[in-house]
C-alpha cells in the first residue's frame, strides 16, 4: 500500500522560511509527478508546484520566486522550499503523488501558519 508521508509544516513570521517533505512509502518506482497543494479556510485547493520525474517544474504564479520544489527519486521524497512566506500564504499544504495505473495519492496535510 502506497503512503505519502509529510513533514515540516509549522508558524513561521513573515518573511521567514519553512521547508515541507513528502515521501512516498511503501512503493519503490519513481512517481511520475509529485506536487504540492494547499487549501486555506473557507477557500478550494490550489496548485502551488509540480515537478516530474525528469526535474521539470511548474509552479503558480503566486509562489514564484520565493518557493522552490525539489525531489530525490532514488528516496521518492520531494521537497518545497519556501522563502519570503507571507499571511496569505496561511493554510494546509497538502501533497500528491502520481504513477500511471500503480498509484494517486494525497497526503493527510500539514498546517502552516505564517504570522507575527
Amino acid at each position: 500500500q502506497v503512503q505519502l508521508v509529510e513533514s515540516g509544516g509549522g508558524l513561521v513570521q513573515p518573511g521567514g522560511s519553512l521547508r515541507l517533505s513528502c515521501a512516498v512509502l511503501g512503493n519503490i518506482v519513481s512517481a511520475d509527478v509529485m506536487g504540492w497543494y494547499r487549501q486555506a479556510p473557507g477557500k478550494e485547493r490550489e496548485l502551488v508546484a509540480l515537478i516530474t520525474a525528469g526535474g521539470a517544474t511548474n509552479y503558480a504564479d503566486f509562489v514564484k520566486g520565493r518557493f522552490t520544489l525539489s525531489r530525490d527519486n532514488a528516496k521518492n521524497t520531494a521537497f518545497l522550499q519556501m522563502n519570503s512566506l507571507k499571511p496569505e500564504d496561511t493554510a494546509v499544504y497538502y501533497c500528491h503523488a502520481r504513477k500511471l495505473i500503480q498509484y494517486n495519492e494525497w497526503g493527510q496535510g500539514t498546517q502552516v501558519t505564517v504570522s507575527s
